[in-house]
């Protein structure tokens, strides 16, 4: 169990700070006043260096944001300057401890809704060497309705399928222009992190967290500027048929380091979510919803509802007997009937690894199963199967105007509409074959093949949708140009 430490600013900002780790942890609190430099910082006549760590923006509301700090080699004492003036900082947290190798969170509070906000992260090491402070960052705070905002997502990344299905330089050339279109915020469809290359006979927690702290210095290409959020999918296992009653299973650790390096949302005043506590894990932040401008925003899971393996079994083994047996649960499901009711968001979006988390194809597999409610032979059995849902959840986006899904899982960016839905799947962001993968799951649509990230734009008069294409200097050429548009589609 590891230790959460929390500290209060009281006047102009508040700084909550905890070190990473899973549920349960002890908390505790005590007053400090933040400083007001009265010139930019770091101050000029300061020796630094390079801040050696990275910074994943996350969970940001219309007053507040979370910092989450790493560094694999770096401990000492923290601070972070704000302010909404590039080059004047005026406000400054207290000081807060970093251990190497262990995350740190913390939170800005009492900020101004609706505005850019810009930052600087300062180390001074405990060792006694040169202060180290990154670049003057920025973030957003929650945007109002009648706003103009843009977001950025990628589809899976796939690291642990090098030259494959993943090159390094190509997934740094994604985030950068990425990064460089300054997103208010950035959306990972799942298969980040994949275990399933572990062996499953000697896996360890280590082997797991190292998959989490992999991408942090990728994610934090965009992540330091615009905050990340997560959506969970097959190839992480961090899903509820693994439990065994222990703390030591592939599971907890996915979703403890998920949880720990990742601030991702638990339910609150901005937030709607998941509020089951797990055991050895706490708050799951697997599903959650906010709202940004004129824009409802909600991510949810099957893999943790589902008592059963939705798609690959770890470790090898027989699947489920029946795909009526992958569920996302009678909580989740009327949480989000009832999300998508109650809001009055012009435009609603919803997020997922892939319907029902398993199989290929968007609308060709819509009509199956609790997303659908037939069987794969056609047979109507949704009132038998889900007695208690009042419709498949296809027809409950249809019934709420959702106006897009969004799904990965089947490398390849393809565009497809249902009953007014858009069902939108996105590429690999690093495939250096840039290969049509799963083509042939898809009967219809607008497809174009990997690699690239696909960019949205929301205004009050509508969504815009492009997808980014991103290639390999050596594959460059006549047609194949980074940052080109390969397809866009606007919506009203």
């Amino acid at each position: 169990m590891r230790q959460l430490r929390n500290i209060v600013v009281a006047l102009g900002a508040a700084m909550v700070i905890s070190c990473g780790g899973g549920g349960g942890s002890a908390s505790s609190s005590a007053a400090n006043t933040p400083t007001t430099p009265s010139t930019p910082t770091p101050p000029t006549n300061t020796p630094t260096t390079a801040f050696k760590g990275d910074i994943v923006l996350a969970s940001p509301t219309g007053d507040s944001i979370k910092l989450n700090l790493y560094s694999t080699t770096e401990s000492g004492a923290i601070t972070v300057a704000y302010g909404t003036v590039s080059g004047r900082l005026d406000t400054q947290t207290a000081t807060a401890n970093l251990s190497a190798d262990k995350p740190l969170e913390v939170s800005l509070t009492n900020l101004a809704a609706n505005t850019r906000y810009y930052y600087r992260v300062s180390l001074v090491p405990a060792n006694g060497s040169t202060t180290q402070t990154s670049d003057e960052l920025q973030f957003q705070t929650a945007r109002p309705v009648g706003s103009t905002f843009m977001f950025a997502l990628q589809g899976d990344s796939h690291p642990e399928r090098l030259k494959s299905e993943f090159d390094p330089t190509l997934y740094q050339r994604t985030l950068d222009a990425v990064a460089a279109d300054r997103p208010d915020f950035y959306i990972a469809m799942g298969d980040d992190f994949s275990v399933d290359t572990l062996d499953a006979t000697t896996i360890t927690e280590a082997q797991v967290r190292g998959r989490y702290t992999l991408q942090r210095p990728y994610f934090s290409t965009v992540a330091r500027r615009a905050s990340l959020f997560l959506v969970n999918g097959n190839h992480e296992q961090a899903a509820r048929y693994l439990l065994d009653g222990t703390p030591n299973n592939v599971a907890v650790w996915a979703q403890n380091s998920r949880n720990s390096l990742y601030s991702q949302p638990a339910p609150d005043r901005f937030y709607g979510g998941n509020s089951e506590p797990v055991t050895f894990i706490g708050q799951l932040r697997n599903y959650y919803s906010w709202t940004w401008g004129d824009a409802l925003f909600v991510v949810i899971d099957p893999y943790w509802s589902s008592p059963v393996p939705v798609d690959n079994v770890f470790g090898g083994g027989a699947k489920r007997s029946s795909l009526w047996e992958v569920t996302h649960g009678d909580s989740q499901y009327q949480w989000l009937k009832t999300t998508l009711e109650t809001s009055k968001a012009k435009y609603k979006f919803v997020f997922a690894h892939h319907v029902l988390g398993t199989g290929r194809g968007g609308i060709e597999i819509a009509n199956l199963w609790e997303w659908g409610g037939k069987s794969a032979a056609g047979v109507d059995e949704f009132a038998t199967r889900r007695p208690t849902w009042n419709s498949p959840i296809h027809r409950l986006l249809a019934a709420n105007k959702v106006n897009i899904f969004f799904q990965g899982h089947d490398h390849i960016w393809v565009r497809e509409a249902l009953d007014g839905v858009t069902y939108q799947t996105l590429p690999e962001p690093a495939d250096p074959a840039y290969a049509f993968r799963n083509d042939d799951a898809y009967t219809g649509g607008d497809k174009y093949p990997n690699s690239g990230y696909t960019r949205v734009t929301v205004s009050p008069t509508g969504i815009k949708v492009e997808y980014v294409r991103m290639w390999l200097p050596a594959d460059e050429g006549p047609g194949k140009v980074s940052g080109t548009v390969a397809f866009s589609y606007s919506l009203p």
